[in-house]
């Protein structure tokens, strides 16, 4: 007897709900999970009494089963989807889930999944990391499998919208990775050329009196790979605190750097250790044929040199050094050609240092007349309320001839 003779023998004798649930025994043993989800469904619908022949929208269903019925799809779909997840089909697993709203099954399971060595995990990553699932496990496996060019691809995207936490853990591996291809590369050279394996750990130390690593316009690893972990890695921060990443240094590539903490430079926090790790890759790119160079915009013009004093900041190896450096930037930027940028990006670095006030100063000496333009950096009245100092929201506001900004200077004086 084949499946349909038992099925309308067993509904002929036993009646309409032992029918229904032989299907649903036959469907399970058969793995057809698919129409098991739509046999689940047909068994909530005669259970409410209704008819069992689905139309697709429910809108034959009376008033009064429509929270059952509901009720019975959310069931039925974590049934469905509990059963591909233990059958290790995560995109089918989860198709049901995203129904649902309840990402933390399948983020688990992407978490203990091992793809095989030729998987395709394109449809894993997309679940991962497109799909905001784990996107910190979706991005290991795109530079586990596709490598540092995809990765810094995905990550330059623009498309990357995703808390604090991930994007700086995205910017460490690129990082660690970065450094550690970089430090193999430079002392396989080493034993080469010289005949033995170098004892130093550091790339500074590794560079130590080997001008000859350099000779003939040579480098060790991808310059543009290079350059932009680089440029990434100033969004890192070394405090714990992830605050919402919104203002960049580097305007025209789009990444954010973290909003200021209030903490000073130097704590070692989050990524304290990826910012060393990155200055030692700025010692080798200071290093490099100026052929490899990239030229940017101030106050990066400098690419290497200017990108390490930055950071200097934020790891607290040079805060007043670092500072000064940018201070001059901003003082030196004709607004006529270069603009404020130099000066936005001061104010930027100050905040995330812990240092509104010396901000403000800044911003009031280099951005005053800058008005209404949109800027990378807070605006004056955003520092202002921040430092709580309305006497200069006044001040800037009479200069600015904004009558709202200076009475609402002037009250808030009043009331500070």
């Amino acid at each position: 007897m084949n499946l349909y003779d038992e099925l309308e023998k067993t509904v002929a004798t036993q009646g309409p709900e032992a029918g229904i649930n032989r299907l649903i025994t036959e469907l399970r043993e058969q793995k057809n999970y698919g129409s098991l989800f739509y046999a689940l469904l047909m068994k909530k619908r005669h259970e409410l009494g209704v008819s069992p022949v689905a139309t697709g929208t429910n809108q034959d269903l009376p008033a009064a089963a429509h929270q059952g019925f509901e009720e019975g799809i959310r069931e039925a779909a974590r049934t469905v989807g509990q059963l591909y997840l233990t059958e290790g089909n995560l995109p089918a697993a989860w198709a049901y889930f995203r129904m649902l709203g309840e990402n933390e099954p399948v983020r688990q399971a992407l978490d203990k999944y091992q793809p095989g060595a030729e998987e395709d995990v394109h449809p894993l990553i997309d679940i991962a990391f497109h799909q905001g699932v784990h996107p910190k496990k979706g991005f290991d496996w795109i530079l586990g499998r596709y490598g540092t060019c995809s990765a810094i691809t995905t990550m330059g995207g623009g498309e990357v919208p995703f808390p604090p936490d991930v994007k700086a853990y995205c910017i460490e591996r690129l990082v660690h990775t970065l450094h550690e291809e970089l430090t193999e590369r430079l002392k396989a050279e080493i034993q080469r050329v010289q005949g033995f394996q170098p004892t130093g750990k550091s790339i500074p130390e590794l560079l130590a009196g080997r001008d000859w690593l350099f000779a003939d316009d040579c480098y060790h690893i991808d310059i543009s790979h290079l350059s932009s972990v680089v440029q990434m890695s100033m969004q890192l921060d070394t405090n714990a605190d992830t605050s919402p990443r919104d203002a960049s240094p580097l305007r025209e590539q789009g990444h954010g750097l973290p909003s200021p903490t209030g903490r000073g430079a130097g704590g070692e926090g989050n990524s304290a250790v990826e910012l060393k790790l990155a200055r030692e890759l700025c010692a080798y790119g200071k290093n490099l044929s100026p052929r490899f160079k990239f030229q940017g915009d101030p106050p990066f013009e400098n690419h290497y040199h200017d990108f390490d004093m930055y950071l200097a900041v934020l790891t607290g190896d040079d805060v007043d050094g670092g500072l000064a450096h940018f201070r001059q930037k901003a003082e030196e930027a004709d607004p006529e050609t270069i603009g404020t940028y130099p000066a936005e990006v001061l104010v930027n670095l100050l905040l995330r240092i812990g240092r509104p006030k010396d901000a403000l100063a800044v911003a009031r000496k280099h951005l005053a007349k800058a008005g209404d333009m949109r800027l990378s950096c807070p605006s004056i009245v955003d520092l202002c309320q921040q430092t709580g100092d309305f006497q200069t929201l006044a001040e800037v506001a009479l200069e600015q001839s904004n009558p709202v900004n200076y009475v609402a200077g002037l009250i808030a004086q009043r009331g500070a």
